[in-house]
């Protein structure tokens, strides 16, 4: 079975997060909820409180399949600030895992040069983070193993499209009928 980590810092976009989780579980993939702070908690940018499976310190990422990273401020400034962030990225990207990024947060996967020579998206205005990228004006996009959406508009696109990364088209065309999302990436 894939196994995915959601990386999630408090002010992250709740539902950006939530609803990739959610498509993912729906197919099946194991996604660990990882709290970057000490607590197995964080606090959302509109105050919802979010339960996480794990911690950072807990858990090696290598052994998962994808890192994800969920968008919203100050969310993604404390994912950029993360050592444990920083290091489990760059060490994913190195083994040839999966990297997927919403909204802000594919400026953490900018920061740390690994955009470099791919195509990628991000919410209006973090355009600039994305350092060596080819910015595209797209919801979502994929360039080999890495996924990038722009906003919270795009989190079940960005799910589905790691489920056809993960899994394959046809799993995630019955989650997307399942869930009856009309919309095409």
């Amino acid at each position: 079975m894939s196994k995915v980590i959601a990386y999630m810092a408090d002010g992250l976009e709740e539902v950006e997060c939530l609803a990739v989780v959610d498509v993912l579980r729906r197919a099946g993939i194991e996604v660990v909820m990882t709290s970057i702070t000490d607590k197995k908690q964080v606090l959302g940018s509109h105050n919802f409180l979010i339960g996480t499976d794990a911690i950072a310190s807990e858990i090696d990422p290598l052994d998962a399949d994808m890192i994800f990273l969920p968008g919203g401020m100050p969310g993604t400034k404390y994912l950029t600030e993360s050592a444990y962030v920083t290091k489990a990225i760059k060490d994913a990207f190195a083994a040839g895992k999966k990297l997927a990024a919403i909204c802000a947060a594919p400026s953490v996967l900018g920061v740390n040069g690994l955009l470099e020579g791919k195509k990628a998206t991000c919410y209006p205005g973090w355009e600039s983070a994305l350092s060596g990228a080819e910015i595209v004006n797209a919801g979502v996009v994929r360039d080999g193993n890495v996924i990038t959406g722009r906003g919270l508009g795009f989190a079940i696109d960005e799910g589905l499209e790691i489920l056809k990364a993960m899994v394959d088209e046809e799993t995630s065309e019955k989650i997307k009928k399942a869930i009856q999302h009309p919309t095409t990436i």
